[in-house]
């Protein structure tokens, strides 16, 4: 049977050795089943991180698996990417197990391995049933082409990259999907389109300079290449997790507008929503404003319901509001009746929700961004 107070004790003291949790996982499973190895790219850095951020993601539901269901759905339907089979997850079972065991020592005790144990099945369980499913409905990835290519911002580090798909791709505004290049194969990064599903099939995407692979997309690719994208995941950030007619509060820095603009963007296409809508858009400059012009003009064409408020924190020349963005949005006090999303680097979106925390605002309305895999 789970403990939920087992699991959350002992992956609290597993954590605390950090990059060494993924880095023995990682040695233990590609040494006792060496077959896997080609399903991961060659640098393991952001994939070791991605582990930590799945289990922390399950170990913060464990009082209720049936909450974290969703995002193990999403999580199984996703590596199928990686041709995922069900006779891979005894192994990688075993290695987690182990890791366990490792770091823990004494403390791993036959209460706790039966706790992990039984644990481990329910989630296997729920990403390989996800994960048959979708078979019957949908490819493991879509191929896609890039179709338009402009690069934008005050520092020439953000390109919006508009991609074409050989069969329509089911999303829904606010969620992510991973992108393959030809250029990195496995190397799947996270990216938001930055609008709902469109009649045309198109999807745009705003790609700032942060990796490899978003270096690849801003400079070195361009129209006719080649990309692969996984199934979309993630539903924290979509209309599906708010009240029905809630307010909300969109708190977006540089390209993490994007997935900000496709929820106004659907909403902008809803009849009587009856929603109230504030979009704080931060950046450091104001040339890194990139999507302002556009913003404006969907604010003037939803003056009833949309206000955009653009805030720059290191330009003494802009004229506008300037401070950090969750800063400038705290100041207006607790915002009663809103939701809100923030979406933006991890160290902006953990500032921005503390200070709206210290405002008032109740922590269970804002939204931030599901740990990705």
């Amino acid at each position: 049977m789970v403990d939920p107070h087992l699991l959350r004790t002992s992956w609290a003291r597993v954590a605390q050795y950090g990059e060494q949790v993924p880095l023995y996982f990682y040695s233990h499973l590609f040494l006792s089943h060496p077959e896997v190895r080609p399903m991961f790219p060659p640098s393991m850095a952001a994939q070791r991180d991605r582990l930590v951020a799945a289990l922390g993601a399950v170990v913060a539901n464990v009082d209720d698996l049936g909450a974290a269901v969703p995002f193990l759905q999403g999580l199984g339907r996703d590596h199928r990417k990686f041709a995922v089979e069900p006779g891979h997850y005894p192994a990688v079972g075993a290695s987690l197990l182990a890791t366990l065991e490792h770091f823990l020592g004494p403390d791993w005790t036959p209460p706790v391995a039966e706790s992990w144990t039984e644990a481990y099945g329910i989630v296997s369980q729920v990403m390989i049933d996800a994960a048959d499913e979708a078979r019957l409905t949908t490819p493991p990835w879509w191929d896609a082409e890039i179709v338009a290519h402009e690069v934008v911002g005050g520092r020439r580090d953000i390109a919006r990259v508009t991609i074409a798909t050989r069969q329509q791709y089911p999303y829904t505004a606010g969620q992510s999907f991973t992108l393959e290049t030809a250029m990195a194969p496995a190397r799947w990064r996270f990216y938001t389109p930055a609008h709902p599903p469109r009649n045309d099939g198109l999807i745009e995407l705003h790609v700032k300079l942060v990796g490899a692979v978003s270096w690849q997309l801003v400079n070195v690719m361009g129209v006719g290449d080649r990309l692969r994208l996984g199934p979309p995941v993630g539903h924290q950030l979509t209309l599906a997790s708010t009240a029905p007619g809630s307010d909300l509060l969109l708190i977006g820095g540089s390209t993490g507008v994007a997935p900000l603009r496709a929820i106004v963007e659907e909403l902008a296409v809803t009849p009587d929503h009856g929603r109230r809508v504030t979009l704080y858009y931060g950046a450091r400059i104001a040339g890194d404003l990139y999507d302002l012009p556009r913003l404006r003009d969907l604010a003037e064409r939803n003056q009833g319901w949309l206000n955009v408020v653009p805030v720059v924190s290191d330009d003494y020349a802009w004229e506008g509001e300037r401070g950090n963005v969750g800063d400038v949005a705290a100041a207006r006090g607790a915002w009663p009746g809103h939701e809100v999303f923030i979406v933006g680097s991890a160290g902006m979106c953990d500032h921005a929700a503390a200070r709206l925390k210290e405002a008032g605002v109740v922590p269970g309305a804002i939204h931030l961004e599901e740990s990705q895999p």
